[in-house]
C-alpha cells in the first residue's frame, strides 16, 4: 500500500495542484492531508496563488474520486470544515500501514519534540514546521513531509510518500528530500 503525504497548503491552489500532479504520477492508494489546508496564519507570507476556495473546491473534486484521511492544522478552523467535504478536523488519526501503527497529527500539540505514547517501531508523522525530517526518536519513526507551499529554512517545497517499508520526502522536480527505511 502506498500513502502520499502533503501538509501546510495554506490556500495556495498554485502548489496544490502541483501536488495533485504528483498524486496522479505517483498514484498512491491514499492521500493524507497533515493540516493547514486554506488559510496562510498571521506569521506567513501569503503564498503563491493563495485562493483557499478555489483549494477547497479541489480538494472536494479529488475527495469525490478518492477518499482523503486528513488532520487539523493549527491554521485550521470550523469555517474550514464547512467548506471542505471530508472530516479534517480531528488532532489526529491513526492509521495502520503494512502491520505498522502509523500517528498522524499536524505537530502543533503533540510532535517530535513531544511524542505521543507510542510504541517502538511505530510511526509518527506531523507536517506544521514547513521542515522535511526523516529520522527515528527513542525507536519511534518521526517524519515529516514538509510544505508544498511555504517552505522554510531553505527547504524546497515538498511532499512524503510511504511505500514498502521506506518513507521519502520529494521535492516537486522529483528529486529525493530525505528518505528512511522504516
Amino acid at each position: 500500500m502506498k500513502l502520499m503525504f502533503i501538509s501546510d497548503i495554506h490556500g495556495s491552489l498554485f502548489w496544490l495542484e502541483r501536488a495533485l500532479e504528483k498524486v496522479e504520477e505517483e498514484q498512491p492508494d491514499s492521500l493524507v492531508i497533515v493540516g493547514d489546508f486554506l488559510y496562510h496564519g498571521p506569521r506567513n507570507p501569503l503564498p503563491k496563488g493563495y485562493d483557499p476556495q478555489e483549494v477547497a473546491n479541489k480538494l472536494n473534486e479529488y475527495n469525490q474520486k478518492k477518499p482523503i484521511t486528513a488532520v487539523r492544522g493549527n491554521c485550521d478552523a470550523e469555517v474550514d470544515q464547512m467548506l471542505l467535504q471530508f472530516p479534517m478536523m480531528g488532532d489526529y488519526v491513526m492509521l495502520l500501514h503494512e502491520g505498522r501503527r502509523i500517528y498522524v497529527t499536524h505537530g502543533h500539540g503533540f510532535s517530535i519534540e513531544n511524542l505521543p505514547a507510542l510504541s517502538e517501531k511505530d510511526i509518527f508523522i506531523q507536517g506544521h514546521t514547513h521542515i522535511p525530517v526523516a529520522d527515528v526518536k527513542e525507536g519511534i519513526f518521526v517524519l515529516n513531509p514538509g510544505s508544498i507551499s511555504l517552505p522554510k529554512e531553505n527547504n524546497p517545497n515538498s511532499y512524503g510518500v510511504l511505500e514498502a517499508g521506506e518513507f521519502i520526502v520529494k521535492d516537486f522536480e522529483g528529486n529525493v528530500v530525505k528518505r528512511i527505511t522504516v
